[in-house]
């Protein structure tokens, strides 16, 4: 009795491993589908990498750095401005894009208020200085339910690992 419970485990947690194992990976849009998001600067040029942290107090860049082609910043889409002030020692501006979807720009001046509607490609507000971005640069934050992602993601820019077959 004691064989046949123990080789009905076994197989049940070989089924368990096939069915995990051939479980496509959810996927942020399909190859053919327009990015979520417009790069706020209007370029598309990362200068510094999103390194998620290895726990929520750990270090790491909670989101990207990137290029900015003029003065003006743009909502990288549809929202709500959350926030608009300095912290620390930088300006910034967060809209909440619904959905649990929330950015941060920094650093911006921007004379926007919080409740203030956004669209997707506005101005938002002017590029800044002051924080840990690169001058010329801005840092584009992104969470989900309040945990960072990487907004590369977002942009249609990250690159989809490919995942290969395990049994």
């Amino acid at each position: 009795m004691r064989c046949r419970l123990t080789r009905l485990l076994a197989v049940l947690a070989a089924l368990a491993l096939a069915a995990l194992c051939a479980a496509p990976a959810p996927a942020l849009a399909s190859p053919d589908a327009r990015p979520r998001w417009v790069w706020p600067g209007g370029v598309a040029q990362v200068i510094a990498p999103f390194e998620r942290p290895s726990h929520e107090y750990g270090p790491g860049h909670r989101g990207v750095d990137i290029a900015v082609s003029g003065e003006h910043v743009v909502a990288p889409d549809d929202g709500v401005v959350a926030f608009r002030g300095t912290v620390v020692d930088r300006p910034l501006i967060t809209i909440d894009h619904g959905g649990g979807l929330v950015s941060t720009l920094e650093p911006v001046d921007s004379e926007l208020s919080a409740g203030d509607p956004v669209a997707r490609g506005s101005v938002v507000g002017t590029l800044a200085s002051g924080g840990h971005t690169p001058p010329g640069a801005l840092h584009l934050g992104a969470r989900l339910d309040g945990e960072y992602i990487d907004p590369l993601g977002l942009l249609g820019a990250l690159e989809r690992p490919v995942l290969l077959p395990c049994c």
